[in-house]
């Protein structure tokens, strides 16, 4: 069994780390807000007061935040990561940040005499629970070959894709189809129930068809009630949609369906609606085509 750290215990890292300390790992954590952590805590997890201690703790350090500025936030710094981490230890983040800032991030890594992974994930909070998420891994041959027998403890899929930052490459070319699939799905809702089929037998329909991928299987119930809790928020995907479009600027590859879905996005933004699940695309056409929800009300 490992000793690891973790930093960042939101709604999936939270999870991830409650299903490493079921398999029997060692895990030091901090987030931000504590309170949040103290589930953990009652399962086993030490509670850290800066990322700092957790590098100083653990062997292998992860962590999940929400974007580049967090990142640089939880890294540098007198209490940052960076200060804390030594030689040997590795630092695998899952967060979706750009390409460029996760390298630079690694050569200050391997600076301290360490090394580091991108690792983002694909999958849902359900995905995990059921010990079905998927991992692919940027870095080098032989750190991912050190980490991955814990990367399975997280998830049974996981995929070493190149050297650092192609993993990030890869998450972002598959988050930008879970936009565009969602708007997509909607469409198709909103046309048979505009025709006279009853929203939910649409769903049914659609969820149990050919067009029914796992991202549409899990959240096409959204569109008949949104989570309590968003499980990937409008803020979220929209972040990882410029990502995306961004990177498809860099290497001349036009994204016409990204950049129509990124726009309902900011749509659901401006209704007030970029803390629900991003789901809501669906709500935004619906009042464009003169359905209105109730959703945010």
């Amino acid at each position: 069994m490992a000793n690891l750290g973790f930093i960042g215990l939101g709604v999936m890292g939270g999870q991830m780390v409650d299903r490493l300390l079921s398999k029997g790992h060692t895990v030091t954590g901090f987030n931000r807000t504590q309170s949040k952590a103290e589930w953990l805590v009652k399962k086993g997890m030490k509670l850290a007061q800066s990322p700092r201690e957790v590098a100083e703790a653990a062997d292998v350090v992860f962590a999940m935040v929400t974007n580049g500025p967090a990142l640089k936030g939880i890294a540098e710094g007198p209490d940052g990561l960076l200060a804390g981490i030594s030689a040997g230890k590795i630092f695998v983040d899952i967060s979706t940040v750009g390409p460029d800032l996760s390298r630079e991030i690694a050569e200050k890594v391997r600076a301290r005499g360490a090394d580091m992974l991108d690792a983002p994930v694909s999958g849902s909070v359900i995905t995990l629970q059921e010990g079905q998420l998927s991992v692919m891994v940027g870095g080098r041959a032989e750190t991912f070959e050190r980490v991955k027998p814990i990367l399975l403890d997280i998830g049974p899929k996981v995929t070493h894709v190149g050297c650092n930052g192609l993993a990030l490459s890869m998450k972002i070319a598959h988050n930008l189809s879970l936009a565009v699939q969602m708007l997509a799905f909607s469409e198709g809702v909103l046309l048979a129930e505009k025709s006279g089929i009853k929203r939910e037998v649409a769903v049914d329909v659609l969820t149990h068809s050919a067009i029914a991928s796992p991202m549409v299987k899990y959240r096409g119930p959204f569109v008949l009630q949104q989570p309590e809790e968003a499980w990937f928020d409008v803020n979220m995907m929209q972040k990882d949609m410029l990502l995306a479009l961004e990177l498809g600027r860099q290497l001349d590859v036009p994204l016409p369906t990204t950049a129509v879905s990124n726009e309902f996005l900011t749509a659901a933004r401006g209704m007030n609606w970029a803390k629900l699940d991003f789901a809501v695309m669906f709500d935004v056409l619906a009042q464009m085509s003169g359905i209105h929800t109730g959703v945010g009300k």
